[in-house]
């Protein structure tokens, strides 16, 4: 992938599709300060160089049941590449973990959990993860509330 030398204006376009995915060419390019063709065209050229890796809707995990999001903490008895990216494929293949983040320092996962309720988690825990190859403890904390989620990076200028 070409790397795209980023503009004030690819900045604003990030931006917004960040913030409002759904936005239509015709309003992103309104609300950039460009025409509708270039606007489609840098759009384009920066899906390709990589900067814009994809797009989604953000779902309500609590009115589609969700209830409950733990994060847990995985050492593992050996930290080899080859460990590493077999318990990353394994978590790769479990539903409701929806985040996987290999750390430095003592704990060499954090995972973020999702589940209908305790019953569904606690399953999820004794049956899939701690039997898991390769796993020599497991720590988690159920969250109480969310006060800040916001998805992507802060996208500026600089840097």
């Amino acid at each position: 992938m070409a790397r795209v030398k980023l503009d004030a204006v690819d900045i604003k376009i990030l931006a917004t599709l960040q913030d409002q995915g759904r936005i239509t060419n015709v309003d992103l390019a309104e609300k950039v300060g460009i025409t509708a063709p270039p606007c489609l065209r840098r759009v384009r050229a920066l899906e390709e160089a990589g900067y814009i890796s994809g797009y989604h809707a953000e779902l309500n995990q609590d009115m589609l049941g969700y209830g409950i999001t733990v994060f847990a903490m995985v050492g593992l008895h050996s930290q080899a590449e080859t460990d590493l990216q077999a318990f990353e494929h394994l978590a790769d293949g479990w539903p409701l973990v929806r985040e996987c983040y290999m750390l430095n320092g003592e704990i060499d996962f954090i995972l973020k959990v999702v589940a209908r309720d305790l019953a569904e988690f606690q399953k999820f825990l004794t049956s899939e993860l701690t039997p898991a190859p390769n796993v020599a403890s497991v720590k988690t904390s159920l969250t109480i509330r969310s006060s800040k989620r916001l998805p992507g990076v802060p996208v500026t200028l600089e840097g």
